[in-house]
């Protein structure tokens, strides 16, 4: 038996996990903790600095102390960068604060445990640590695993055979051919941040991508089973700024009102993406004989390129785990270590996103007494939400474990009409205070869901909102809120199973409305998801939020 600690920190999206004799029991993101999104600026001079409270969490989560951890996985092999590093990709300074910064890590680890690891300390790959995330929650014995992200230690993309304890990477694609990068310098040029893909994808509906075709044509090559960035237009220079914005004109800044062309911009990567995206799945498959494929990186939450995988046909089964970004390799990067210096298993086809903390009903009531707040008991807060939200009202859903990963799935939510048009714009100019462009999921129940989306073959990842199927036709007006300017709605499938508590609730939503799903957000506004009872009670109080559902305390605005 052992207990292994998985550890990210390298970029972004800092975050922990614990697996007890291989089986996962808590998952959770810095960011949840100190309120910053992604936990920390991603900086050369910061891979050191350890996701400390995510790391207490999972050890007080599994009723363990520090000196019960057997191992630490880290996501990231110093080894293999300074192997793989091209000293014109970037500058040499950032490289060497870089490295310095790589070579704290047994120190802080060590500092943080009280003790020494020395050999127990195990620097996991990159694109391992994506990969073992994806591949052991899946219920395949045999995979082909596709890592497309930004970057790994030098890695932007790779290409890995699955079969039982072991994962072999078979082809990389090496910086500059970075999908991942590319999304972030665009999203940056569209005048969001850099971590904001998901505004990129979703302006992406609003544009005619043949307008920019050809440009992007040559910026994301793709051909049957290949594809590549052009150089010099990720680099960290004023010159790669430059070329940009000699092909499609000045940058759009943060408050500038968005032009045609924005969308069209949006709209041709997108598409370009997609072609990319499917020329690798072509060439996994070529060389990888399975039906079953693993997808892992930060692109594995472009849920437009899922659906497009999903909807070929080259594979029969695809799985994508709840967090396929980097805060994901912390698990990643445990099952590699178990896998390692167990040669076992770990536990299977475990794909529950709720690994985050709980809270009992003592902690709740001290957080709704210290607020001033007054409150009142549910028999059946399920019930009890579904009426509110029938009644047209916007409501927090507060239960349960936290989700891991970026998407709220049922226990940090933000629930809804989908049959009120006006509900998309309440929700955002309201409630969230983002753009209005941005679209809104809908979570349906599992068992009605083909009745209303074109959702085809199903996977366990359809749980974790990571597609975007069609509305079928004869739904489309009865469901205005969850509709995307294109017809799509990036759905998420409950099933009674994996999240009773949120199935009873639609469940009674349906038999009061006829119809089995409601707008599901993230429970947040210009700020990470909600963690605690104290989170929620400041949210609930600053924002257009009617009602607060947490455990079976409701509170209602005045």
């Amino acid at each position: 038996m052992a207990n292994v600690l998985g550890i990210n920190c390298v970029y972004h999206e800092s975050a922990a996990a614990l697996l007890v004799d291989g089986k996962l029991v808590a998952a959770v993101e810095e960011e949840r903790f100190n309120r910053i999104k992604h936990g920390k600026e991603a900086s050369f001079d910061n891979p050191h600095q350890l996701p400390e409270r995510s790391i207490r969490y999972c050890l007080k989560a599994a009723g363990l102390t520090a000196k019960d951890i057997d191992y630490v996985g880290y996501s990231f092999d110093p080894k293999r960068r300074r192997k793989s590093y091209q000293p014109q990709w970037w500058d040499p300074k950032f490289e060497e604060t870089f490295r310095l910064r790589i070579g704290q890590v047994p120190a802080a680890v060590d500092e943080l445990l009280g003790r020494t690891l020395g050999k127990r300390l195990h620097f996991v790959s990159h694109h391992l640590a994506h990969a073992a995330s994806a591949y052991f929650p899946s219920t395949f014995d045999h995979a082909a695993v596709l890592t497309i992200d930004g970057i790994g230690e030098t890695a932007g993309a790779s290409l890995a055979k699955a079969a039982g304890t072991n994962i072999k990477e078979i082809e990389v694609f090496d910086y500059p051919h970075s999908m991942g990068f590319l999304w972030e310098v665009f999203s940056g040029y569209l005048g969001f941040s850099h971590y904001d893909a998901s505004k990129t994808m979703g302006l992406a509906a609003y544009g005619n991508p043949a307008v920019y075709r050809e440009k992007f044509q040559s910026i994301l090559r793709s051909e049957k089973e290949n594809f590549g960035v052009a150089q010099g237009l990720l680099g960290m220079t004023p010159e790669s700024h430059d070329r940009i914005v000699a092909l499609f004109g000045p940058p759009r800044y943060e408050d500038d009102p968005f032009e045609p062309r924005h969308g069209d911009i949006a709209a041709a990567l997108q598409e370009a993406t997609d072609a990319a995206v499917m020329a690798l799945v072509r060439r996994i498959k070529r060389l990888v004989p399975s039906d079953n494929l693993c997808l892992s990186g930060g692109v594995g939450l472009n849920c437009v390129a899922n659906e497009v995988i999903q909807k070929s046909g080259a594979f029969a089964n695809l799985f994508i785990p709840s967090a396929p970004h980097d805060g994901g390799t912390a698990i990643g990067a445990a099952f590699a270590v178990h896998v390692d210096t167990q040669k076992k298993l770990p536990q299977r086809g475990h794909s529950t996103p709720y690994l985050g903390p709980s809270f009992n009903k003592r902690e709740i009531a001290a957080a709704i007494k210290a607020s001033g707040l007054s409150a009142r008991r549910s028999k059946s807060p399920a019930r009890d939400a579904a009426k509110l939200i029938a009644d047209g009202k916007i409501v927090a859903w507060f239960q349960g474990r936290m989700e891991f990963g970026p998407r709220a799935l049922g226990n940090r939510s933000l629930l809804a009409d989908p049959r009120r048009p006006e509900m998309r714009d309440i929700l955002n100019q309201k409630v969230k205070h983002r753009e209005d462009f941005r679209p809104f999921a809908p979570s349906v129940l599992a068992e009605h869901a083909d009745d209303w989306f074109d959702v085809g073959p199903r996977s366990a990842s359809h749980e974790f909102m990571l597609f975007t199927p069609r509305v079928n036709a004869d739904k489309l007006n009865r469901i205005p809120a969850v509709v995307h300017k294109d017809g799509t709605a990036r759905v998420q499938l409950v099933s009674r199973k994996l999240n009773p508590r949120y199935h009873e609730l639609i469940s009674s939503f349906h038999e009061l409305t006829g119809v089995p799903i409601v707008v599901n957000t993230s429970f947040n506004d210009s700020e990470p998801i909600v963690c605690t009872p104290t989170d929620a009670i400041v949210t609930f109080r600053k924002s257009g939020i009617d009602a607060l559902v947490i455990d079976d305390m409701i509170l209602v605005t005045k």
